[in-house]
């Protein structure tokens, strides 16, 4: 039980946007200056990441939340809102960059997994965020590879095992049903499918 709350602490889902983007200047094509890459790796760990946390802290101190997991329908509404805004003005930033429109898609397409989570809860229905994030990750992943013509089979296995694992934690937490964990993870690999194909593909 333990180590199924340090995963699930560990692999929370704030995290993986900076994993994303980390992957991204890491892996891609060298054509964005060091001072413009530090400039959007910070706006990134400061709206993705710092934010968030203080954020959640604050919902946490005034008993808006009872846990940073927030796993009762009604207290993730809120924060679920506005995760899904903070991932819109950080992706339509990106892609006003006009230099990193692929890194903007991970947000975006975060932003539809949110959404999609946010429409549910109205329906008494919630999904894994652990495993929408995870899920989205792989998603970019796959078609980050797949523009730059870039071998990340070794790190796409990698994070396909890692979710299965988040996914295992989640479960035996009892934080979540199998449906909900799955529902997460197809809800975030799907939506940055679609926007990828919606923004380069039509």
């Amino acid at each position: 039980m333990k180590i199924s709350k340090f995963i699930s602490i560990f692999f929370h889902p704030i995290n993986f946007p900076i994993i994303g983007a980390l992957i991204y200047f890491l892996f891609r094509p060298k054509y964005i200056f060091k001072p413009q890459e530090y400039t959007i790796m910070s706006v990134i760990l400061i709206g993705t990441y710092v934010f968030p946390i203080i954020f959640l802290i604050v919902l946490k101190r005034y008993k808006m939340i009872h846990s940073y997991h927030m796993v009762s329908i009604e207290e993730r509404k809120f924060p679920t809102l506005l995760f899904t805004a903070i991932s819109v003005i950080i992706g339509n930033w990106l892609l006003k960059t006009k230099i990193v429109d692929l890194l903007a898609l991970l947000f975006f397409g975060y932003a539809f997994a949110f959404l999609i989570s946010y429409a549910l809860l109205y329906f008494k229905q919630k999904i894994s965020l652990h495993t929408a994030a995870v899920g989205g990750l792989i998603g970019f992943l796959i078609y980050y590879s797949f523009y730059y013509q870039i071998n990340l089979v070794v790190l796409l296995a990698f994070f396909f095992i890692l979710s299965g694992i988040i996914a295992s934690a989640r479960l035996r937490l009892k934080a979540h049903t199998i449906s909900e964990v799955f529902l997460g993870f197809f809800a975030g690999l799907i939506t940055q499918f679609l926007l990828f194909f919606i923004y380069y593909m039509i």
